[in-house]
């Protein structure tokens, strides 16, 4: 039982450490708001977004999405466009009033944007399916259960981890300079997340 809860943990961390459009969000938005509640928005959307795809691929339901090609043309085209958005609504983020923080989200586009770049995020939700679904078919019962939960605690303490170092580089950013810098850097990567839907989007048409 400890294996299969040592293997989710691990499996769960390896799949989540790579820098993302989803974990550089959850980061920006730690480093914009001006306090850390405000970011507390964004950490459950994200949280609650990511246990729900790793119950689906667990409970084999998210399946259907690999086996019929029209939904995954309509997720990718969706993610695509959410994407490009979210790209250019932190590109053009700046700060506000001389104030050393960048103009942050309100909780309603936060969550907006942490469900689309979580549910919409297409490589996510394969590697989803692909490693966590699959990899959970060697454990049955409550040694399923315990894999189920490692993965879902490695992925809800990360993304709480990320939005207290996006708050501690807040703070110590006092000019304001530094966020500018991330906020390109984000919406960089988000592009390229994006750009690598397109690529994948254009080969299943």
């Amino acid at each position: 039982m400890l294996t299969a809860f040592l293997h989710g943990f691990i499996m769960a961390l390896g799949l989540i450490l790579p820098l993302g459009a989803q974990n550089v969000f959850i980061f920006n938005q730690g480093a914009s708001q001006r306090k850390f509640r405000g970011v507390i928005p964004v950490i459950i959307t994200a949280s609650i977004c990511d246990t729900l795809l790793i119950l689906l691929a667990v409970l084999g339901v998210s399946m259907i999405v690999l086996t019929v090609p029209i939904l995954q043309t309509i997720l990718f085209s969706i993610g695509l466009l959410f994407l490009l958005y979210m790209g250019w609504s932190v590109w053009k983020s700046s700060p506000t009033n001389g104030s050393q923080q960048t103009e942050a989200m309100s909780p309603k586009k936060q969550i907006m944007f942490a469900l689309s770049v979580s549910l919409l995020n297409p490589h996510a939700i394969l590697d989803t399916i692909g490693v966590i679904g699959t990899s959970s078919l060697n454990y049955i019962g409550s040694e399923k259960i315990l894999f189920t939960g490692a993965c879902i605690i490695v992925s809800c303490l990360w993304f709480l981890g990320l939005a207290i170092a996006g708050r501690a580089l807040g703070n110590f950013d006092k000019t304001g300079n530094f966020l500018k810098i991330i906020n390109k850097v984000s919406a960089i990567i988000i592009w390229c997340v994006a750009i690598y839907i397109a690529i994948e989007l254009y080969r299943m048409i």
